[in-house]
């Protein structure tokens, strides 16, 4: 029995002491893990030949997607452009041909009415020549007259007419005084008393205005 409880005792301590080697160990190892973490080693995973091909072609496609993408982009830009100056070219013309069209209705803007009035010379002259040795003063104010109702009709047609200013209000805007008449009349103060020289409008438009004498 004294033997057993020797030898038992004795293998106990030996646990024991083994037990705390262990423990001992494990936190050497904690700590030189804890101080160098680079020693902590992962194995890389290296990839197959199928995975490489894959990634390969991946990158392939995507390099000639944007390679199609700026030749693509590159085209609309030319496009656009060619567009851009086609516009700037045919607005140019049009300035151009607007400015050319101006000059030329400034320039002869007075052709069609004065193109209008020569046959009306044309009456004048074969008036004049007509009653260059009558005595007759009867066919000559005749002849007056028809030339100038042709002239008034002409100039009716292109929308210049006479004011008819008697007996109406004065207005700065049409009329020009240049004769102030005093009157006893209450009610002709203010009024046309007479027309020197008539006014004319044309579309609604004072062409020129008309000289008068006005009550005060």
């Amino acid at each position: 029995m004294g033997k057993n409880r020797h030898r038992h005792g004795y293998f106990g301590r030996d646990r024991q002491n083994y037990k705390k080697t262990m423990e001992e160990n494990q936190n050497k190892d904690n700590e030189q893990n804890v101080e160098n973490p680079e020693a902590v080693v992962v194995d890389d995973v290296n990839p197959t030949p199928a995975e490489d091909q894959t990634a390969e072609e991946t990158v392939a496609e995507g390099a000639v997607t944007a390679e199609d993408e700026v030749a693509k982009l590159k085209e609309e830009l030319a496009k656009e452009k060619k567009e851009y100056l086609f516009l700037m070219a045919e607005f140019d013309n049009f300035r151009k041909r607007t400015l050319k069209e101006k000059s030329e209705l400034i320039k002869n803007g007075g052709e069609g009415a004065f193109k209008g009035l020569l046959p009306i010379v044309d009456d004048f002259e074969r008036a004049l020549k007509a009653t260059a040795d009558s005595q007759d003063a009867a066919s000559i104010r005749e002849g007056m007259e028809l030339i100038y109702k042709k002239l008034k009709k002409y100039m009716e047609q292109n929308g210049v007419k006479e004011m008819d200013p008697e007996d109406k209000d004065f207005d700065a805007d049409r009329h020009e005084a240049i004769s102030v008449v005093p009157v006893p009349d209450e009610d002709a103060k203010g009024k046309i008393l007479d027309t020197v020289e008539k006014g004319y409008m044309m579309n609604d438009k004072v062409l020129r205005h008309a000289k008068v004498v006005v009550g005060q």
